[in-house]
């Protein structure tokens, strides 16, 4: 079986890698290699500051200043693959290029893609979205709690991140590592703590790649004494054409040569080159881009055609059915697109699908610094004038330092302590807290400043035309003295 998918993946690998699109909504193939040629030469900052000159690099120039070894990409115009390009290196130190064949850690994108294998079971009545996962549960049990008197971890809310559970990630295992089951991830025998209701089911949503790990043990308590991997290779994958990809961790040896070794930031190389997942429903996939997409494509052809594949239509728009900014059963969704990231320990990933169109997108990176992934989907969806993902532009007015005064002082902001904002010129800096550098903020207007570097608004907050404090999407300060 093994060596029947590595020949299918070859097969599948090189069409991906030629194939051009059916229909005549695309240009030609020269078409291509020109809209390609200037994605590649289009990246931009996604956020700017209006006014200010903007100057396009190369993906090959931002993969060098940026520190990435790094990426390949796969992009579907009319329901089929386009074209998939690699840059930069799989692995320094062997000086082995990237491919569109290498393979790469998913991170969280195995989530909508194992999530297949669960909502399959659902489609066949062996699974039921909202009855309590411990009727289906046989080698261990959620334990319940005061939490569950009423309401309990459904399979539904397992998918939407609303089942109430802890660990929301896990760092994975190096090389040579004990690797817990999944039954010991489930009770903290492993790097990260049991997998526990600590708020009631359908409550709120708290994303928990615990909850996936559950719903990856429901997968295989159901369909013993198949394991996991094979059931999610015979169903899910093989099915797709993914012939290449394998949830299997560790990854098997016959395989090390096709995958890229993994980088921290600071450019050395992840412990045994790359992490192992036993959670891997949460973040064990390997594949390429041009595999991973063929998911985006099956589920755009449901929806597009009306017809069962491998889900049932109506699971498909099940699936898909929550508000934007939200999750659904497996991928997450905005206004424009459904699809989700990714973040392994040495490797980044993200798959977006356009709701609307034909066109999906999937770019992975060998590191822990993903920068570089939403400037190439900008340069992407600008070519192709696909909707969601324009820059942030910022548009600042012209505040003398007299007029900035009032803003400056000491702001309280709860347990990570203090910072301070000062006058500098014609901006605002801040200093203090967990602050490694100064921050500098331009006024946008007399009350919202944003972040030079990210576009991130600060809201200023005043009474009695005294400045009180500020708030941000994530932070509240409070001023307790004026500069």
């Amino acid at each position: 079986m093994k060596h029947t998918r590595v020949a299918l993946l070859l097969l599948a690998t090189m069409m991906a890698g030629a194939c051009q699109p059916s229909g005549t909504a695309e240009p030609p193939s020269a078409s291509i290699e020109a809209r390609v040629t200037r994605i590649e030469n289009a990246l931009t900052p996604t956020f700017q500051i209006s006014g200010e000159p903007v100057d396009p690099a190369s993906i090959d120039a931002r993969l060098e200043v940026l520190g990435i070894p790094g990426v390949s990409i796969a992009f579907v115009a009319d329901g089929e693959i386009a074209w998939a390009r690699a840059y930069g290196m799989a692995d320094v130190a062997d000086t082995r290029e990237m491919t569109v064949n290498t393979l790469l850690l998913a991170g969280s994108i195995s989530k909508p893609v194992a999530a297949l294998r669960a909502l399959q079971l659902v489609d066949s009545g062996t699974l039921d979205l909202d009855e309590n996962v411990n009727d289906y549960l046989t080698s261990w049990q959620v334990p319940d709690n005061d939490f569950t008197a009423t309401e309990k971890v459904t399979l539904r809310r397992l998918l939407n991140h609303t089942a109430g559970l802890t660990v929301w990630g896990f760092p994975g295992y190096d090389k040579g590592d004990a690797i817990p089951s999944v039954v010991d991830v489930l009770d903290g025998k492993g790097n990260t703590g049991p997998v526990r209701v600590y708020k009631e089911p359908g409550e709120s949503w708290q994303y928990s790649g615990g909850g996936y790990t559950v719903m990856q043990l429901m997968i295989s308590d159901t369909e013993a004494p198949t394991s996991f991997v094979e059931t999610l290779d015979q169903h899910v994958l093989d099915p797709l054409g993914m012939a290449a990809s394998t949830f299997e961790n560790p990854l098997p040896e016959s395989l090390w040569a096709s995958a890229a070794t993994g980088y921290r930031f600071n450019g050395d190389e992840v412990e045994g080159k790359w992490p192992i997942y036993p959670e891997m429903a949460a973040a064990g996939l390997w594949t390429t881009p041009s595999e991973l997409i063929r998911y985006a494509i099956e589920v755009q052809t449901i929806l597009a055609n009306k017809e069962d594949g491998v889900l049932a239509y109506q699971t498909v728009q099940d699936m898909l059915d929550a508000p934007p900014g939200s999750h659904g059963l497996g991928p997450s969704l905005d206004e424009h697109t459904f699809g989700h990231g990714g973040a392994d320990e040495g490797f980044r990933a993200q798959l977006i699908a356009w709701k609307d169109s034909p066109h999906a997108l999937v770019v992975m990176v060998n590191s822990d610094n993903g920068s570089i992934i939403p400037e190439i989907v900008q340069a992407v969806a600008s070519e192709y004038d696909l909707p969601g993902y324009a820059p942030t532009v910022r548009t600042p007015i012209t505040m003398s330092s007299e007029a900035l005064t009032p803003y400056a002082g000491t702001y309280d902001i709860g347990r990570l302590g203090t910072v301070t904002f000062s006058v500098d010129g014609e901006q605002l800096k801040i200093t203090g807290a967990v602050l490694s550098e100064p921050m500098y903020l331009r006024p946008e207007s007399v009350t919202a400043f944003f972040d030079v570097t990210d576009g991130e608004l600060i809201e200023f907050e005043s009474e009695n035309d005294q400045v009180t404090g500020f708030r941000t999407p994530r932070t509240v300060g409070v001023r307790i003295e004026k500069d």
